[in-house]
């Protein structure tokens, strides 16, 4: 009977218009019939072709489906590894596996996901340093979603994914904070004097000076207080802070352009949002202004009396 089935194989291979004469049905029909290695050696064929992304995830989890049934679990693990890269949520459905494979799949996916979710972490925090907020969000929400995916059991409780958990999460709320649609603008001033119409023009459109235009006084500080560093510290550490203050001296937007550390940048972004400043101007018109902040963060002196302080330049 599986002579029979493996050469129904070949014969609808051998028919017209299949796709590089080959499909991933072919390999998945094979593998339901226990055929594991003539399902890998079209798996292997199809891998070298010039496949679509969905497809290739197709490959890898049916050679990971085959080399788990055949036991060779080093092999099995790089393609679950290469699925789980595409998409760190991914579980196999109840009926593709027996409860054995299920189970041995379960077991590798609880030793690679550690690693898989800290370089999605990695890539969401990219996209939130270049300013890509809405792929920032999905991605510190699978983050989240993943951490709390049973197969990590204990782990997730436990350095470094419990404080990866703190640091999406504090991510994810201030990407949806920055990817909000801007208030509505303000009602028209009054006329303003002829020096100042073309800034008053200007401002009208939510321009963002740099600080080095003619006329520009800049934002004043009133409150900018540095959070301090918590954690040992053996070495100086700098970063520089940007951030966007509005006409009314809030600051309306913060990034870290060179972080420090993980823990910290989060802990100085949220506090930048208090920071308050008289408002730059404009010929006297209030403006929006970038401001850019050098953060150096000093070890500790050896006197005694010494402690680490944030300094601000």
């Amino acid at each position: 009977m599986r002579t029979l089935f493996i050469v129904a194989c070949i014969l609808l291979l051998s028919a017209p218009g299949l796709r590089a004469q080959e499909s991933v049905a072919v390999a998945r029909d094979l593998y339901t019939a226990a055929s594991y290695e003539e399902a890998l050696a079209v798996l292997s064929r199809l891998d070298s072709s010039n496949t679509e992304p969905s497809e290739r995830m197709s490959v890898n989890q049916y050679r990971a489906f085959c080399l788990l049934a055949l036991g060779r679990m080093q092999e099995a693990e790089a393609s679950i590894e290469a699925v789980l890269t595409v998409d760190l949520l991914y579980r196999p459905a109840e009926g593709t596996m027996s409860p054995r494979l299920r189970s041995a799949f379960a077991g590798v996916r609880q030793r690679i996901l550690p690693s898989i979710v800290q370089q999605e972490y990695t890539r969401a925090r990219a996209a939130f340093d270049r300013g890509d907020f809405p792929s920032a969000v999905a991605q510190f929400e699978r983050v989240l979603q993943a951490l709390a995916d049973p197969d990590l059991g204990m782990a997730a409780l436990k350095p470094p994914l419990v404080d990866l958990r703190t640091l999406a999460a504090g991510f994810r709320d201030l990407s949806i904070k920055a990817a909000a649609p801007p208030p509505a603008p303000a009602p028209a001033p009054p006329p303003a004097p002829p020096v100042a119409v073309a800034a008053v023009a200007r401002a009208a459109v939510g321009m963002i000076y740099g600080g080095t235009e003619p006329g520009l006084s800049p934002a004043v500080t009133v409150r900018q207080s540095l959070p301090p560093f918590q954690g040992d510290l053996s070495a100086l550490r700098e970063g520089v802070l940007e951030l966007v203050i509005n006409e009314v001296g809030e600051v309306e937007w913060a990034t870290m352009r060179t972080p420090v550390s993980p823990r910290y940048d989060l802990t100085l972004l949220a506090a930048a949002r208090s920071w308050k400043y008289h408002p730059a101007t404009l010929n006297g018109t209030p403006v929006k202004v970038r401001k850019v902040i050098n953060i150096a963060i000093k070890p500790p002196a050896k006197g005694p009396l010494d402690r680490v302080m944030p300094a601000n330049r």
